[in-house]
């Protein structure tokens, strides 16, 4: 007689228990303990009991999707998007905004804490409107050509009907480009698009992610587009490549680039070029992290289309801008034309590996992706010694890390400032002012 084998803790069928939810964590969920476990349980809110489903039962934690909430919070509402729970994108539609604001500050100082960073005993947050604030969105097409995003517990995609923390423009044109591609032109075969509009919703720049479409069904597709969608600036049609490859652009059709005012400027920003996505908050964000700063000589590291460079030229004498991503190139060298802002192309750790002791800015600023500086370049700005560096972070993990070491290293924190760059979702954005010591 055979016996059959226990199932590993991971794939164990699927039960049901009563939990009390305690607290946010970093990534959209929410902690619960299950017999002394850590419980991670989207969708549900602090001091609700909820009856959930355990999905995935590990050794140190369980993940698990909530079936009842048998007590609500009184900071739970009524989502406004029809899709959310199944979209990957927002993670609080269900909290009132004010909730999601102590949601974010609260997943901030613990994250500092847990790093041994004492934050100050006041974080300023910034926030305005919560909807409608999104100048830039990326798609995915199914099989049958309708536009979507990918779901919350899978990679599948979804139609959407819209998208209410997207500007009106970027979901009509994208439903637009998906009906126009299924009628018209079913050569283009498209995977992904990617849509970014000026904040007025005058001025729109698409991209098209896919196979190599026939040209003349290509110009076939924008000349429609066009017609649908008259703010439609220009499109570019891009090879579909994996992440670490460089894109091929395959046609383009109109601009390659739109004018985009915020902080009192015309930023050129091309397709791909990284720029902030919150129309309503930009202003403020960058005001923040220019501030009152002044003097000789200021740093923008990871400059991106020059943002930042840009205002710090109107405050110092000379600025340097460096930015190593060839999408960001000639947009950052005409954002900066006739300032005293120079840009210079190169990775910030090559950059700072370069620089002798002789030329120590006032200010340096720095704004890295979600990875964060790490230790040899937190390590070269201690041993730099700016008298101030601003830090801008989008990921709060990598970012304590990252000040524990500019601690070490005679730093103290002034101030903390969370912009809400990102409202509805998990995602927070944070300025942080050090000064050495």
């Amino acid at each position: 007689m055979k016996h059959r084998r226990p199932q590993p803790a991971a794939t164990r069928p699927e039960r049901s228990a009563l939990v009390q939810i305690e607290k946010p964590i970093y990534g959209g969920a929410f902690l619960a303990r299950l017999e002394g476990k850590a419980t991670f349980i989207p969708l549900t809110l602090p001091g609700e009991e909820a009856r959930v489903r355990i999905v995935e039962d590990k050794r140190s934690y369980a993940t698990a999707e909530p079936e009842k909430i048998v007590s609500p919070s009184p900071s739970r509402v009524q989502p406004r998007c029809p899709h959310f729970g199944i979209c990957g994108g927002c993670s609080y539609q269900h909290a009132t905004y004010e909730a999601q604001l102590i949601f974010k500050e609260q997943i901030l100082r613990e994250t500092l804490q847990r790093a041994a960073v004492s934050p100050p005993e006041q974080i300023e947050i910034v926030a305005r409107e919560p909807w409608g604030y999104r100048n830039r969105i990326r798609l995915a097409f199914d099989a049958s050509g309708r536009v979507g995003y990918r779901g919350r517990r899978s990679h599948d995609i979804f139609p959407i009907k819209e998208c209410p923390i997207a500007a009106p423009l970027l979901v009509n044109a994208a439903l637009a480009a998906a009906q126009i591609l299924r009628e018209q032109s079913p050569a283009i075969k498209p995977g992904e698009l990617s849509l970014f509009c000026n904040p007025e919703e005058s001025s729109l720049l698409a991209t098209i992610f896919a196979a190599k479409p026939a040209i003349n069904d290509f110009d076939r597709f924008a000349t429609a587009w066009k017609q649908r969608i008259p703010h439609l600036a220009g499109i570019e049609c891009v090879l579909q490549l994996s992440i670490d490859q460089t894109s091929q652009q395959l046609a383009r059709w109109g601009d390659e680039s739109l004018p985009y005012r915020t902080a009192g400027f015309d930023y050129r920003v091309d397709h791909d070029s990284f720029f902030q996505v919150n129309r309503w908050l930009l202003d403020e964000f960058v005001h923040r992290v220019i501030a009152d700063h002044r003097g000789t000589l200021a740093w923008d590291l990871f400059a991106g289309v020059g943002l930042f460079a840009r205002q710090l030229a109107q405050h110092f004498d000379q600025v340097i801008a460096v930015e190593s991503a060839p999408s960001s190139r000639q947009p950052l060298e005409q954002n900066l034309q006739g300032t005293t802002a120079t840009p210079h192309i190169s990775d910030t750790l090559s950059f700072l590996r370069a620089q002798p002791s002789v030329s120590r800015p006032d200010l340096i600023v720095v704004d890295p992706p979600r990875a964060g500086l790490g230790p040899e370049v937190t390590a070269l700005l201690g041993h730099i010694g700016a008298p101030t560096v601003v830090y801008v972070s989008c990921d709060p993990s990598t970012l304590a890390r990252d000040l524990k070491a500019l601690l070490a290293a005679n730093y103290s924190i002034a101030s903390v400032t969370l912009v809400d760059l990102f409202p509805q979702t998990f995602h927070l954005e944070t300025v942080v002012t050090l000064h050495k010591s």
